[in-house]
């Protein structure tokens, strides 16, 4: 099956969530899926969808980054959704 023809007919934004193990990464990139499928159509992607590594699964944090695409009126979003660690944010 083909790829789909990428469209640019609207300025796409892209947004890094990044912080701490559990303080809400993956929890807002799915309520914000959720809330934008409801008013602009759409997928959600719930929790389990984006957080879908088995070991993620199995110690109910993010390890992996994850990209999540979702459409508004005026823009597509692109969400990249990554954990912080020593390594990946130096201060």
């Amino acid at each position: 099956m083909a790829k789909e023809q990428f469209q640019r007919n609207k300025p796409h934004v892209n947004v890094g969530t990044i912080g701490h193990v559990d303080h809400g990464k993956t929890t807002l990139t799915a309520a914000i899926t959720t809330v934008l499928a409801k008013h602009y159509g759409g997928a959600a992607r719930d929790f389990a969808q984006i957080d879908n590594a088995p070991e993620e699964k199995a110690r109910g944090i993010t390890i992996n980054t994850s990209h999540v695409e979702y459409e508004t009126r005026p823009v597509t979003m692109h969400t990249l959704t990554a954990r912080a660690t020593p390594t990946t944010l130096k201060t």
